[in-house]
């Protein structure tokens, strides 16, 4: 946990006048929440999230000088027949406000969530007056509502001409963001800070430093045989696959917080045949970034020596698509903005370590600082029990519109504020 708060500078009358003008909007977010979250958009449910855009467009659109409905490549991933498919994305939306503003801020958002189309968990059920149960409420439908009020708050303050943004709704995070990471990292090196809308830890407190995470499959190619007239004759995949996942299992806290996780395998016909395909997939969690070189290095040893085994072809598709995020001076000056607009508003607010990952990881890996946790409180998510606390919806926007305040009168943190305008506006 963190220590750092100081004393936060007051805002001002006005300021204090639009912050609690915010809950009129409640029933409005809280309709608009129902909405979105009876869509589903599944990442894999590219017509779901494009309705999803569609919808937010109407309500963004308005606050930009610019909209951009922008399509991605698809998302290349090996199945369990060992096939690399080309799996269909829904689009990524971008919204520009003053890009020749002298600060430059960089929102982000996901328009998809994990629960499939046919999953039996589609609709909103209300738990208590200000608690809601829905697929997506917390991750992250209500986070993207949250931004829509804090954007719609700073165009009423008086200093908001100091202050350009865009805002990014990315339809792949879910997955890792296979197709938007190329724009994440092209929009942060034109920015100052960025703003993500993760829910926020379950104690509504904040994700600090952040482990990097690696997605792989690995295809064992044996040879088929009769499993009981010659079956010295086959090579069997799954008994290969057994031993290759044994030799991954020790790479646990081989680096310090490196964690190894096989999370799905598939292989074998019928129990007479000896199999001659067997497919797994398995994560890597990292705390140091030259922990993703140091462990691809074992790997390619690992399938190198498999293939030099009579009759087996192992081949091994994915990498580190998110490095780790490190809370360096920088980041933390940011957070300790935070809090002084937090004190303001009766809250203390700290931030811990987590082993998920975000696109705030993107960002930090392309050298933009950014909080990744400034959306709703709830709890359960990426379950059929996931959960919303519907007041977040405008508290999390009051603080997110005081934070943009503060840096329109104040200019940006420390560390921040001497980054080379070149770099930033590139």
């Amino acid at each position: 946990m963190n220590q750092l708060i100081h004393q936060p500078t007051k805002p001002s009358r006005l300021e204090s006048q639009l912050i609690e003008q915010l809950w009129e909007l409640q029933p409005l977010r809280e309709q608009q929440l129902i909405e979105l979250v009876e869509i589903n958009s599944s990442s894999l449910n590219p017509e779901g999230i494009n309705r999803t855009g569609e919808y937010l467009e109407a309500l963004f659109t308005p606050l930009s000088d610019r909209c951009e409905r922008i399509t991605l490549s698809p998302w290349e991933r090996l199945d369990f027949d060992g096939r690399l498919l080309k799996q269909p994305l829904g689009d990524l939306w971008r919204y520009r406000c003053r890009t020749e503003a002298p600060i430059q801020i960089l929102l982000c958002g996901h328009l998809d969530t994990v629960f499939p189309k046919n999953s039996p968990f589609q609709c909103i059920s209300r738990i208590t007056p200000t608690c809601l149960n829905g697929p997506g409420a917390a991750d992250m439908k209500g986070g993207i509502l949250v931004i829509l009020s804090a954007l719609s708050l700073l165009e009423k303050h008086p200093e908001h001409h100091k202050i350009g943004w865009t805002l990014l709704l990315n339809p792949d995070e879910e997955i890792g963001s296979p197709g938007s990471a190329p724009l994440l990292q092209k929009e942060a090196v034109k920015h100052h800070i960025g703003l993500v809308y993760e829910p926020t830890l379950p104690d509504q407190n904040l994700a600090g430093a952040r482990k990097g995470s690696g997605n792989f499959t690995c295809a064992v190619h044996g040879r088929a045989a009769h499993a009981g007239r010659e079956p010295e004759k086959g090579r069997n995949a799954i008994n290969k696959a057994a031993e290759i996942l044994l030799d991954l299992a020790q790479f646990n806290h081989l680096r310090p917080g490196l964690t190894l996780n096989t999370g799905m395998i598939q292989g074998g016909e019928t129990t007479n045949k000896v199999p001659d395909l067997a497919v797994f997939k398995f994560n890597i969690r990292i705390a140091q970034p030259e922990d993703a070189q140091w462990c691809q290095q074992k790997l390619n040893h690992l399938i190198k020596a498999a293939n030099q085994q009579d009759g087996y072809n192992v081949t091994l598709h994915g990498g580190f698509g998110r490095l780790p995020k490190q809370l360096d001076p920088v980041h933390l000056s940011l957070y300790q903005y935070l809090q002084q607009c937090a004190l303001h508003l009766g809250r203390k607010v700290h931030w811990q370590a987590t082993g998920g990952c975000c696109d705030g990881n993107n960002l930090s890996a392309a050298g933009l600082p950014n909080i990744d946790t400034l959306g709703v409180h709830g709890n359960f998510i990426h379950s059929a029990d996931e959960i919303i606390e519907l007041p977040s919806l405008t508290q999390q926007a009051q603080l997110s519109a005081l934070l943009l305040f503060k840096i329109a009168q104040q200019g940006l943190p420390t560390g921040i504020s001497q980054r080379e305008s070149r770099e930033a506006r590139r």
